[in-house]
């Protein structure tokens, strides 16, 4: 008998991949519960979908995939104590964050050729902001205290005080952690990483981009140091999500409804992880020809940047609909990354 897999019905690039090996059991986030999960061994998932004790416990589940790179609806060390074995896709979305912060920045006036962009956070989405930002000719600055513990020489990693306060631009790259753990990847909370004191120490003008997680930044504070420093704000993650606070949104300059990693290539590789993980935990082989594969680095300058996503189109939609943040996520047009991410189909 083929095991029964339960697919949130957002994950795309799906069909006609599984058939052969499962029966696959499709449903919106909100259907994803308890009893929908009891005799289900494999659970493909996004991020509305909390993986844990009340979800779990008294299913067959034995595999659970996410098509994105956070964690943070995944109990680990629940899936850990019960041997379920858990599979991400890091990396998936990165160029496409990108191309999100590259816009929002070029958007709200950073000049490369003369200001110094600090990011924070060098993991798959802050290395390659970084390394664009330094292939456009900006000085770039970078703040990862685990890296910088782990005795990485790759960068200069400097605390986030002095960062904040040498930077013209600061775009954030965190996880969202509440409780420092055991690891160097987990013992640095990012919750209100950006509080007052922090964005107290912002140049007048400064330019700050959240495509991290809401809680990586004090809303409050950010909107108090914008008041008093004239800041320049691009916001895609929030506090709260999909409840949006909508003093917040008005403040912001550009606010968009966590799509910074919306790219078609992006939910491809994304679909590619999920497939790759079935394959090693069942044992079966799988259909992946015609999706997106890794990124590699391509040609790079402003105007391709530019020309390749009209980020104001979806901070007006978003102004327009604020109560409808899930299912503006829902229905978005998936575009395609800039020319900067050269990509080929998997064969």
């Amino acid at each position: 008998m083929k095991p029964t897999l339960v697919i949130d019905n957002a994950i795309p690039f799906l069909d006609g991949r599984l058939d052969s090996h499962f029966n696959c059991r499709i449903l919106p986030p909100a259907e994803i519960t308890s009893e929908a999960v009891k005799d289900a061994r494999g659970l493909l998932v996004r991020t509305r979908t909390r993986c844990d004790a009340a979800l779990l416990d008294n299913s067959a589940v034995e595999f659970v995939a996410t098509g994105t790179i956070g964690l943070d609806h995944f109990d680990i060390p629940y899936l850990d104590s019960r041997n379920i074995d858990w599979q991400n896709a890091p990396g998936c979305n990165a160029p496409a964050v990108a191309q999100y912060v590259w816009r929002a920045l070029l958007e709200l006036g950073f000049d490369p050729s003369a200001q110094t962009l600090g990011v924070v956070g060098k993991g798959n989405v802050g290395s390659i902001v970084a390394d664009w930002g330094r292939r456009l000719g900006a000085k770039v600055i970078v703040c990862d205290p685990p890296r910088a513990e782990q005795g990485l020489t790759d960068e200069e990693y400097l605390p986030l005080e002095q960062l904040i306060a040498e930077a013209d631009a600061v775009t954030f790259h965190t996880p969202l952690i509440r409780k420092p753990g055991r690891t160097p990847a987990t013992k640095y909370p990012t919750w209100h990483l950006a509080d007052s004191r922090t964005l107290g120490k912002l140049h007048t003008g400064a330019i700050v981009v959240n495509a991290a997680r809401g809680g990586v930044v004090d809303e409050k504070a950010l909107a108090e140091a914008k008041k008093e420093k004239n800041l320049r704000v691009a916001i895609d993650t929030w506090e709260g999500e999909p409840r949006i606070n909508t003093d917040f949104l008005a403040m912001a300059d550009i606010a968009t409804f966590h799509i910074a990693g919306y790219s078609r290539q992006g939910k491809e590789r994304a679909t590619y992880s999920i497939l790759d993980g079935l394959e090693r935990h069942f044992g079966v082989r799988l259909d992946k020809s015609g999706l997106t594969g890794p990124y590699v680095a391509g040609r790079l300058d402003i105007a391709s940047i530019i020309r390749s996503y009209d980020i104001q189109a979806d901070d007006a939609e978003f102004r327009r609909r604020p109560a409808d943040f899930e299912s503006l996520r829902d229905f978005y047009h998936l575009r395609e990354e800039t020319e900067a991410a050269n990509i080929d189909p998997i064969d």
